[in-house]
């Protein structure tokens, strides 16, 4: 049974054919709908969503217009990411929370690489904003 990373529909929507993917950091799942039930802090990697060609029209004017973060509309369920093994009910053994700090710091090095760039496409400054203030805590003063 594959339990990784699978394309799914709008997160929007739910319309299957989607148009764009988003990478985000795992912090981002508390800021989306129906989260409550998902430890965020057991997911490995990034979390995908996607979203399909007239939903990704009204996404990219939301953040690049406007500066709006469309996450709080988007169904977590309609996410992919890959969650850490459940070590602790399958063997009776406590493994440490996965370490976001990596991910979350490529993930904003990569941001500030797009938004320096002036020829970055509508889609990757769109993923660098989400990630920036998705992860804007961690960012110096």
């Amino acid at each position: 049974m594959y339990t990784g990373k699978t394309e799914q529909p709008c997160c929007l929507c739910d319309n299957p054919d989607t148009a764009t993917r988003i990478d985000l950091p795992p912090r981002a799942v508390p800021e989306m709908k129906h989260s409550g039930p998902i430890a965020w802090r057991d997911i490995v990697g990034e979390v995908s969503i996607h979203f399909c060609a007239d939903d990704w029209e009204l996404v990219r004017d939301l953040v690049l217009d406007m500066g709006m973060s469309p996450l709080g509309r988007c169904n977590v369920a309609r996410a992919s990411f890959d969650l850490r093994e459940d070590f602790e009910a399958l063997l009776n053994d406590i493994r440490d929370e996965p370490d976001h700090g990596p991910v979350e710091q490529r993930m904003l090095e990569e941001s500030e690489a797009v938004l320096d760039d002036e020829d970055a496409t509508d889609r990757a400054r769109v993923e660098a904003r989400l990630v920036r203030w998705t992860l804007a805590d961690r960012l110096p003063s």
